[in-house]
């Protein structure tokens, strides 16, 4: 996953540097062009895709919270 999401901002950083020293390109199109084709869709795509492991992460904290509250209860009886 990571090693996709790196690949496309070398992409789009190299498109942004190229609109920079392009004769007819300017610093402010090489930033627009460097966060509206690299860094927003980047944020997008790896928030989907890892909210997997953001739920497994939830699910096995939830499952040791109920584990600690019924080691708790077993001790109190």
């Amino acid at each position: 996953m990571y090693l996709v999401l790196i690949a496309w901002f070398y992409v789009t950083l190299m498109m942004a540097i190229a609109e920079a020293t392009s004769s007819n390109g300017t610093l402010l199109g090489a930033f627009f062009t460097l966060v509206l084709y690299g860094l927003l869709p980047i944020i997008i795509v790896g928030y989907i895709l890892g909210t997997p492991a953001r739920r497994k992460a939830r699910e096995k904290l939830e499952s040791l919270d109920l584990d600690q509250k019924n080691n708790q209860e077993n001790r109190n009886k």
